[in-house]
């Protein structure tokens, strides 16, 4: 997935073994199977299971920290790995099977991938619990523009009904413009070209060698997330102080600025995956926020606000603490959003002007004779990529009305579950979102780097602002979640054709795949985030599933309804200055060379830990340098496996929630409070 915080860097070391094994040459003269026949009952199998174990790894980061990183590879590998332990299976009990093949393989990485997708543009970690009591709460009662009647906890029911209204948008919305982005722009979608890269090597007789060994990396270290993570619990007593995820292992003054290592197999599989300057942005941001501001500023308590207030009251310290991530969130979204755009622009212009030109010769000989040369310019591998992208074609009119027909049943459905949102408001964003999706596929075609959430923000403000006090900032929060579902389906579309077309899999069977993803992701997204909602004290800022950006997002929509007069003393002059900051950090590591800009930090993820806390920048930075280590003493080495260490890691916690919400439910405590004091 394509996130702000987050990029396919967990894809891109396999790239040089992939090409080693390559994604053309002799395999690509095999004739694929049909587009049927690349869509399988044991492929759609896999993918629910792999759907929903993704869900709740995404549920979970989502809830803690907000850092989800690609788990593109981890998809691939994994459905490599049960189809094939399936077809030997049924080999050994004598049963024939169809041959697994690379086509098969790319379809259900894509329905796991747009299944798991619903979890994020989905919004149960962000807009959607903003909406909740205990946000509200969290803000206050008292505060401007914080009113009661902005309240909407979530249901099962409501969540399924909009989250099947709004998810399937986007997968209409840039079908008919397929051909334009992948093979008149030849566009590069690095994350879509570096999964396909991967999964052309599974399937070579090196490659699946390689393959066989990754599985058992992941599957190891997934045994060792998931035994660590039952040792763990036994040890968290009742409440959210106890347990190694509050260890001092720093000492307990450190320990109370958040800088403590939490031994979470998590966050250190996420600094597995993430590249080396998004640990360190996000340790650094620890250090001046955690280290540096909220010590400096909370001496002022007394003077620039009242110092009997509690520690998650927005009139003291935690309104700064809130309110300076969202500058910074904000500048370098904006600037990210302004330097697409102009990027996207220049070189739709560059293209329309090339098919525009004059031709200097004007003869037909001559035009013939070109023709001829840069059919034979092409590769014949190239030719018979387009050739079977362009076989199975989906007809306009299907696109067209599915676009129409999944709008027209929004504009009915959400202003039933959202009132303050009015029908011609959904319908107006339905109108403009296409024009959004198109720059942001376009840009992420180009950078790798999706802006799906800061197209969501501008749809929170302008719909806030709009609506206004009477039910502004539910109108900003839904606004916010239809234009984010639809912007980031669509750039997701577009990577897997892009996917398809280097594995020769038939387009019609790859927007079949995230069809099914998607109907897959709207029934187990919302199951799994209840799990989590009825078995954790969701969005306690004590507790261990914070939801961070609830709060956050809330206090957008605030804003966008009330303005900047209920901030803090001398809050809105320090958010200016973090603004300008992300602005001008990012337009540093623009006008730099590479080998200066690679070691300028990313405000984007500096923000994170401003309001979170240093412990998982701690993490992060464990499992960077593990990886530095590791790539010192064998770089080769590193490159095919860091990758599935890491997925191992993540979905071996991930997999621990299960039982440990299940024993939630159950009433069954942990038998031992393992808890640190001053004496």
């Amino acid at each position: 997935m394509g996130k702000e915080a987050t990029g396919s860097e967990v894809c891109m070391p396999l790239l040089d073994d992939a090409d080693k094994h390559g994604s053309g040459g002799e395999k690509d003269l095999e004739v694929p199977p049909p587009w049927k026949e690349q869509i399988t009952v044991r492929g759609i199998v896999v993918s629910v299971v792999l759907g929903g174990l993704f869900c709740i790894i995404t549920h979970k980061l989502n809830l803690t920290v907000g850092v989800i990183p690609s788990l593109n590879v981890a998809a691939g590998l994994l459905g490599f790995f049960l189809v094939k332990t399936w077809t030997g299976i049924m080999s050994k009990l004598g049963i024939w099977t169809t041959p697994f093949t690379r086509q098969e393989n790319t379809v259900i990485q894509t329905c796991v991938v747009a299944c798991y997708g619903i979890a994020f543009s989905g919004g149960f970690g962000t807009y959607m619990i903003a909406m909740d009591q205990t946000t509200y709460n969290l803000i206050g009662a008292d505060y401007p523009g914080n009113r009661v009647e902005d309240i909407k906890n979530p249901s099962l029911g409501w969540m399924i009904a909009y989250i099947f209204t709004v998810s399937f948008l986007g997968l209409f919305c840039l079908v008919p413009l397929r051909k334009v982005m992948v093979v008149d722009y030849k566009l590069t979608y690095p994350s879509g070209t570096a999964t396909a890269f991967l999964i052309n090597s599974f399937h070579t007789p090196k490659g699946a060698e390689t393959a066989r060994k990754q599985v058992r990396c992941l599957g190891k270290y997934l045994s060792i997330s998931f035994v660590w993570s039952f040792f763990k619990w036994f040890f968290s007593g009742i409440g959210d102080s106890c347990g190694f995820d509050n260890f001092p292992t720093l000492g307990l003054e450190a320990y109370k600025n958040t800088f403590y290592f939490d031994f979470s197999p998590t966050y250190i599989g996420c600094g597995l995956i993430c590249p080396h300057i998004v640990n360190c942005s996000v340790l650094l941001g620890a250090i001046i926020s955690w280290g540096c501001l909220w010590p400096l500023i909370s001496k002022r308590a007394g003077d620039w606000y009242p110092a009997d207030l509690g520690s998650n009251d927005f009139k003291g310290l935690y309104g700064y603490k809130v309110f300076v991530a969202i500058s910074l969130i904000l500048g370098d979204g904006l600037y990210n959003l302004v330097k697409i755009i102009s990027i996207t622009s220049k070189e739709v212009y560059s293209q329309y002007a090339k098919r525009n030109a004059i031709p200097l010769i004007n003869n037909s000989h001559a035009s013939a004779f070109v023709m001829t040369v840069n059919d034979n310019a092409k590769s014949v591998e190239e030719q018979r990529r387009e050739e079977i992208f362009m076989k199975d074609r989906i007809p306009f009119w299907v696109a067209a009305s599915g676009y129409v027909g999944f709008a027209a049943i929004s504009v009915g459905v959400i202003p039933a579950i959202f009132p303050p949102l009015k029908w011609y408001l959904v319908l107006i964003s339905y109108v403009v979102a296409p024009a959004f999706a198109f720059c942001n596929s376009y840009g992420a075609g180009l950078t790798d780097w999706s802006l799906a959430s800061t197209y969501g923000k501008l749809g929170l403000f302008i719909f806030a602002s709009s609506v206004g006090s009477n039910g502004g900032v539910i109108a900003g929060l839904v606004a916010c979640g239809v234009m984010m579902s639809i912007v980031c389906t669509a750039s997701d579309l577009m990577q897997d054709f892009k996917t398809g077309y280097l594995t020769l899999s038939s387009p019609r069977s790859m927007f079949i795949s995230q069809l099914t993803g998607t109907l897959i992701g709207c029934i187990l997204a919302p199951l799994t985030f209840w799990m989590f909602w009825r078995a954790f004290d969701i969005g306690s800022p004590d507790g261990a599933y914070k939801a961070p950006y609830a709060v956050i997002f809330r206090e957008m929509a605030i804003l966008g309804v009330e303005g900047f007069s209920s901030l803090p003393k001398h809050c809105l002059q320090i958010c200016y200055a973090f603004f300008t900051s992300a602005i001008l950090i990012n337009l540093l590591r623009d006008l730099t060379t590479h080998k200066i800009s690679r070691f300028i930090p990313i405000p984007m993820a500096m923000a994170i830990p401003f309001y979170i806390g240093a412990y998982f920048a701690i993490d992060m930075f464990v499992g960077s340098v593990i990886l530095f280590v590791w790539e010192r003493l064998d770089r080769k080495d590193a490159e095919q496996y860091s990758g599935a260490m890491a997925s191992g890691l993540i979905c071996g916690d991930g997999i621990w929630t299960v039982p440990s919400a299940i024993l939630s439910l159950c009433k069954v405590n942990p038998p031992i409070c393992m808890l640190f004091s001053s004496t």
